[in-house]
C-alpha cells in the first residue's frame, strides 16, 4: 500500500483546508493535486469531508524501558501513540533504568526498543553531573539534544544538574547546533507554605511556587545568550515568565518554550482534593494563569504543545492514599495529545490550523525532523492522519491503549477522533470500531 492516492475535500496544507487528491509513493509524498484525481493504476482512498492532516510529533514522551517497564513500554506507548495520531515521538532519558546517560544506556535503550515500535521513536540524551565526556559519544549515536533537570527528577539516578554542570556541559552542545530541554524549577526559594494536608490540591500547588520556575527560566537565558546554545524550556506552567520570554526572543536568543495540554485544558479550581492523577511538576496552576499560557500560545511566545505523557503505576500514583506529597508526579495522556488540544482551542475560537502548527508542525523544529515531517507537502515523509474533526467521544478504561488506566482525562468528552494513521505510507492504524 505504498503507492497510492489518498483525497479530501479537506487537506490540511500550509495553514488551509483545500480540497486536494496526496499522491503516495516509495513511502513520501510525490505530489498534492488540487481537487480529486483519479489515477487508474492506483489505489485511491476517499475520506470525504474528514480532514487530512500531518501526524503529530510528539517531543515529550517518558517510555520507561527498559528497566521500569512495568510503568510504561515501547509496545504500549506506541501503540497508543498512532490510536492518537502521533507519528513521531521523541523519548526521554528517564524513567527508564538505566538512565539515557552514557552511550552504553543508549545502546540498551535502542536494543530494548526493537520490534516494539508502532510509531518513528528519537531519543533525547540526558545531562547528569559528571557525564560530560559522554555528550559526545551520544550525539554520535544519534540522540536529537539533551534534557536536564534544575530540581530533583523524580528518581536518584537522574541527579539535577547546578549551573557549573551547564557551562561544562552547553559550550559542547551548542558546538553541534542541538537543543538542551530543561525542566526548568529552581528550589533555591523557599515553598509559600508547608504542606500539612497531604491530600490537598491547592497546598500541593503552593509547595511548587511559580518562582521556581521564573528563577530557573531567568537563569537559563542568561546561559543561553552567554554560550548562544539552543535552550528549549519544557512543560512551562508559570505565566509569570511569559514575559521574559518574550523579550530574550526578542533578542534573537535560541530560545523555544513548550507548554502542556493540562496546563491549557484543567485548571487548579476543579481539582479535588486526593485526586493524584492530577499531580504532575510543576503543577497545574489556576485558571488566570492558564489563560496567560493560552495568550502566550497566540502570541508565538510559546511554540507548542507536547504531553509529558509520564505514567506510572497505580501504586505509585497514590491512587487510594490520595497523598500528593507521595504520588509520583506525571500525567498519562499521548493517546489524546490531539483531542484534548482540539477541544480546548476551539473553545477558545482557535482554529484547526492553529492546533495543527502546534502539534505537528513546530515540534519537528525541536525534534530536528522539520525537512521531512510535520506538513502536507511534496516531498515529505508520507506520515498523516485522517481526523473527524466534528465527533466527539468520551474517554474510558476501555479504549485506553497505554499500560495502566490512570488519567485525569477518564470520563472527559473530547472533540475529534482519529479515524487513520499512516506512517511512512503505511496504514498503522484504523478505527473499527465506535467510539
Amino acid at each position: 500500500m505504498n503507492d497510492f492516492a489518498i483525497h479530501s475535500n479537506r487537506v490540511m496544507v500550509d495553514g488551509e483546508m483545500i480540497d486536494a487528491t496526496v499522491i503516495v509513493k516509495n513511502g513520501r509524498i510525490e505530489d498534492v493535486i488540487k481537487g480529486k484525481i483519479d489515477i487508474a493504476e492506483w489505489t485511491t482512498i476517499e475520506v470525504g469531508n474528514k480532514v487530512l492532516m500531518p501526524g503529530v510529533t510528539d517531543p515529550h514522551v517518558h517510555i520507561n524501558e527498559p528497566g521500569r517497564t512495568e510503568w510504561e513500554g515501547f509496545e504500549t506507548a506506541t501503540k497508543a501513540a498512532i490510536a492518537g495520531g502521533i507519528t513521531t515521538l521523541v523519548d526521554m532519558p528517564l524513567n527508564s533504568s538505566p538512565v539515557t546517560t552514557t552511550v552504553k544506556a543508549l545502546q540498551e535503550k535502542q536494543l530494548a526498543a526493537q520490534n516494539k515500535m508502532h510509531c518513528n521513536v528519537l531519543f533525547w540524551g540526558g545531562i547528569v553531573p559528571g557525564n560530560t565526556n559522554e555528550i559526545e559519544g551520544l550525539i554520535k549515536s544519534g540522540v536529537k539534544g539533551f534534557k536536564a533537570f534544575l530540581t530533583h527528577s523524580g528518581i536518584d539516578d537522574f541527579p539535577n544538574v547546578t549551573e557549573a554542570d551547564l557551562r561544562l556541559a552547553m559550550p559542547i552542545i551548542a558546538k553541534h547546533g542541538l537543543p538542551l530541554l530543561v525542566h526548568a524549577e529552581l528550589t533555591t526559594s523557599p515553598a509559600n507554605n508547608v504542606v500539612t494536608d497531604v491530600r490537598s490540591y491547592k497546598q500541593y500547588v503552593a509547595s511548587r511556587p511559580k518562582k521556581w520556575e521564573d528563577d530557573a527560566i531567568e537563569m537559563m537565558i542568561k546561559l543561553c545568550e552567554e554560550y548562544k546554545c539552543r535552550v528549549h524550556i519544557v512543560h512551562l506552567s508559570s505565566a509569570n515568565s511569559i514575559p521574559q520570554i518574550a523579550t530574550a526572543k526578542a533578542k534573537g536568543l535560541p530560545l523555544t518554550v513548550e507548554t502542556a495540554q493540562h496546563y491549557l485544558y484543567f485548571n487548579a479550581e476543579e481539582i479535588a482534593d486526593g485526586n493524584t492523577a492530577f499531580k504532575c511538576a510543576p503543577p497545574i496552576r489556576e485558571k488566570a494563569n492558564n489563560d496567560l499560557l493560552w495568550q502566550g500560545l497566540k502570541d508565538g511566545v510559546i511554540d507548542f504543545v507536547a504531553t509529558d505523557h509520564s505514567p506510572a503505576t497505580p501504586d505509585l500514583k497514590e491512587m487510594e492514599s490520595g497523598n500528593f506529597t507521595k504520588a509520583w508526579g506525571g500525567i498519562a495522556s499521548i493517546q489524546f495529545a490531539l483531542p484534548i488540544l482540539w477541544t480546548a482551542a476551539k473553545q477558545r475560537g482557535f482554529a484547526l490550523a492553529d492546533v495543527v502548527k502546534w502539534l505537528c508542525q513546530n515540534p519537528t523544529l525541536l525534534a530536528g525532523t522539520t525537512t521531512h515531517k510535520g506538513k502536507i507537502a511534496k516531498g515529505y515523509d508520507a506520515d498523516f492522519i485522517v481526523f473527524d474533526d466534528s465527533q466527539s467521544f468520551t474517554v474510558t478504561k476501555q479504549i485506553i491503549e497505554h499500560k495502566h488506566k490512570i488519567t485525569p482525562y477518564l470520563g472527559e468528552e473530547l472533540l475529534g477522533v482519529v479515524e487513520q494513521t499512516y506512517i511512512a505510507g503505511e496504514r498503522v492504524f484504523l478505527r473499527e470500531e465506535s467510539i
